[in-house]
């Protein structure tokens, strides 16, 4: 496996967690703007 690969593979990774981190993130907003609009 060569450097660029590494590397390459690296970034994806953290792309994938950030991917991950936002999608969590959007759910936890999304659900509590309907906790407090439907009021649980």
């Amino acid at each position: 496996m060569t450097k660029g690969d590494e590397q390459r593979r690296r970034l994806r990774a953290k792309n994938l967690a950030v991917a991950f981190l936002l999608l969590g993130l959007v759910v936890l907003i999304y659900w509590v703007a309907m906790v407090k609009m439907g009021g649980g």
